[in-house]
């Protein structure tokens, strides 16, 4: 669909465009309210990861520098955004690569210790955590606790798309662009997990009071437990010092992001006139102001673990916004059937098609309901997780109704759905545009690996 229309936030006027206006709003919301809540989530990171090396700075005090410190950014720095967010996504894959690298060297025996752990922990508590339950089923269970917990990692191809109505040549640079966030993710998501079941056991204490209890100093990271472990001295503060950056760019980011979906809302009249009002330098001031104010539930904190604050934001946004790239792009196909548009003549072709879409649109939508199952088991219930579980997979429809009570809109013909708007101004790009050469060899071979 980007490729055949690359414009500005395209999941979210697709969803208008091709299937219900309704559906455009509800969705423009649910991504702004996903982005918005995962600022307090990364202030607890940061504070988290704050912890191991002091406890005596209260927590209050940490989140009120932290959330001053994002507003500076945003408010008056915001010029620099994008240079300061490249160093620090370089920064990230350095450090990924660095502690794939630090494990396998480890692993062989390149520690203190001399010790060649391998892959003993597999073996001694095993690979497979019970969890609730013992035997297979808690087996079971500790598993699909983990894909729940997984599930975010589908973010990427939509932030990915936001960009489209600026990119140079998208039609071109889109797919690339979109091969390389799949690949990179698959291979550090993937092979992170793989490392982090090699340098520390499930079972490890000082690993389970930082999930379960939230315990200060604990939170430091796998990694960074296994370095203590191994006495390698230096480099679990280096590490640490970088997952805080980490974390903390996190939360910049999406400080940026949240604020600029509400300001985009505005503008098109799907929210209060007033978040759209800038300042001299272009930042929408009450757009940031709402979401710097959102994170300020970080204090929940002050009187919650770190870890129950932390699983209250881990919502069902994400799962929901997928969903409707799927639903959207059934439509889409739906509307280039009805209006005599063959598929092969689309600039790009996904390859799963739509039995892929339909795949995808379940998978996500079982998500969302198994997302907080456990808070229905006996002896299980908690009001708190059950609202932050499930609170978005009801506010998503009612949103989507309520837009549609109020202004009276219908379901897009596939017949008469808009398919040519825009198009042809970006056909005419396309063809003028002049190529430049790769600016170096590096350049050249990495645009031949994802074209």
């Amino acid at each position: 669909m980007v490729t055949y229309l690359p414009i500005s936030s395209p999941f979210i006027r697709f969803a208008g465009r091709y299937v219900d206006e309704a559906l455009g709003v509800a969705t423009g919301y649910n991504f702004f309210i996903l982005q918005a809540a995962l600022v307090p989530y990364e202030i607890v990171a940061c504070n988290l990861i704050i912890n191991y090396w002091t406890t005596k700075i209260h927590v209050a005090i940490v989140i009120a520098v932290i959330v001053v410190i994002y507003a500076l950014a945003n408010f008056f720095a915001v010029e620099w955004y994008g240079e300061t967010e490249f160093w620090m996504a370089l920064g990230k894959v350095l450090l990924i690569l660095g502690l794939i690298a630090f494990t396998f060297i480890t692993m062989v025996g390149g520690n203190p210790l001399r010790d060649a752990y391998g892959f003993r922990y597999w073996r001694d508590p095993g690979p497979f955590a019970e969890y609730i339950k013992t035997g297979g089923l808690g087996h079971f269970m500790g598993f699909l606790s983990c894909l729940i917990q997984a599930s975010f990692t589908i973010a990427g191809p939509d932030y990915v798309s936001m960009a489209a109505g600026e990119a140079i040549k998208p039609r071109t640079t889109m797919p690339r662009a979109f091969n390389a966030a799949i690949y990179r993710l698959t291979f550090f998501f993937v092979l992170g997990s793989l490392c982090v079941g090699i340098v520390v056991p499930h079972n490890d204490l000082t690993l389970s009071d930082a999930l379960s209890a939230g315990k200060p100093g604990a939170a430091a990271s796998p990694y960074v437990i296994a370095m203590d472990r191994l006495k390698i001295p230096i480099l679990p503060h280096i590490v640490n010092a970088l997952i805080l950056t980490s974390a903390f760019s996190a939360g910049n980011s999406y400080v940026f992001c949240a604020s600029r979906s509400l300001y985009g809302l505005a503008l098109e009249g799907k929210a209060p006139r007033i978040f759209s009002k800038c300042t001299s330098r272009g930042v929408p001031v009450y757009s940031v102001m709402v979401v710097l104010a959102i994170g300020l539930l970080a204090y929940l904190q002050v009187s919650n673990s770190a870890a129950m604050v932390l699983s209250w934001f881990v919502t069902a946004s994400q799962l929901i916004n997928y969903s409707i790239l799927n639903v959207t792009f059934l439509r889409w196909r739906r509307a280039l059937k009805a209006q005599g548009i063959p598929v092969s003549s689309l600039p790009n072709i996904s390859r799963c098609g739509t039995w892929g879409a339909y795949y995808a649109m379940v998978a996500t939508a079982i998500m969302c309901i198994v997302g907080g199952y456990t808070v229905f088991l006996p002896g299980r219930w908690n009001v708190p997780s059950f609202l932050f579980s499930y609170t978005m997979v009801a506010l998503f429809p009612m949103m989507f109704f309520a837009w549609k009570y109020l202004k009276g809109t219908t379901l897009r013909d596939p017949d008469t759905v808009d398919l040519s708007a825009e198009k042809e101004d970006i056909d005419r790009y396309e063809r003028e545009f002049i190529d430049t050469p790769p600016r170096n060899v590096i350049v050249k071979y990495w645009d031949k690996i994802f074209e």
